[in-house]
């Protein structure tokens, strides 16, 4: 009875450990800049994959109208606009990312059903939906990955979140523990990213005040 409770209490208290953890380091990592409200709350495009290994939602606050953060989300891919990262992380694995710094007329023209050319070893992204100024929702053709950008208006200012569903194909050990090391690098490019829509946004707002011909 007593190595049954020694076990039980140290199952519990490894349990314990584990959550703890996840609070202090996981937690944050995967809700950069989002308020609790955000974290919860039901975006467009959760239906597309409701059975995740991974879920992250990470936010930022842009002084412009999401008129002006709207053109960057939609001519973002590969052979487009690129993902406003670092480029030079990107390109060190041969992705040939390119981020462009103005609006490109021949990447406006987007529509469901459309499909991203990925990044060689990532698959092609369909685009599921498509509300100008609010929502862009795309998916893997794969079906394991789910990304939406939402819009939120705040009157002169953008609150803009971005939401990553992933699934995990094979849950091996392997698998766990590569996804485990994804998470924080993923921030380090979202958050590049995020920051690179709110730059050119906030950039093309102060252009589009001053002269709407020079916007582009």
């Amino acid at each position: 009875m007593r190595g049954t409770t020694k076990v039980l209490a140290t199952a519990a208290g490894t349990a314990a450990a584990l959550e703890a953890a996840r609070r202090i380091v996981r937690t944050p990592v995967l809700t950069w800049g989002a308020t609790d409200e955000e974290v919860a709350r039901k975006l467009p495009g959760d239906e597309l994959l409701p059975q995740t290994a991974v879920v992250s939602t990470r936010a930022i606050t842009i002084d412009a109208s999401p008129s002006a953060v709207w053109p960057w989300l939609v001519q973002m891919g590969a052979g487009r606009g690129g993902a406003y990262t670092y480029d030079w992380i990107e390109n060190l694995f041969g992705l040939e990312i390119h981020s462009a710094d103005t609006v490109h007329p021949e990447w406006q023209d987007l529509s469901v059903g459309d499909v991203i050319p990925g990044r060689k070893s990532l698959s092609d992204m369909r685009v599921e939906v498509l509300e100008p100024d609010r929502a862009l929702v795309l998916r893997s053709t794969d079906g394991t990955w789910v990304w939406a950008f939402v819009l939120d208006d705040l009157g002169g200012a953008t609150r803009l979140l971005s939401r990553n569903r992933i699934a995990m194909v094979d849950p091996s050990l392997g698998d766990r523990i590569g996804m485990a090391v994804m998470e924080p690098g993923s921030l380090v490019m979202e958050r590049k990213m995020l920051h690179g829509v709110k730059r050119r946004a906030e950039r093309l707002a102060a252009m589009q005040g001053a002269s709407p011909a020079a916007a582009n």
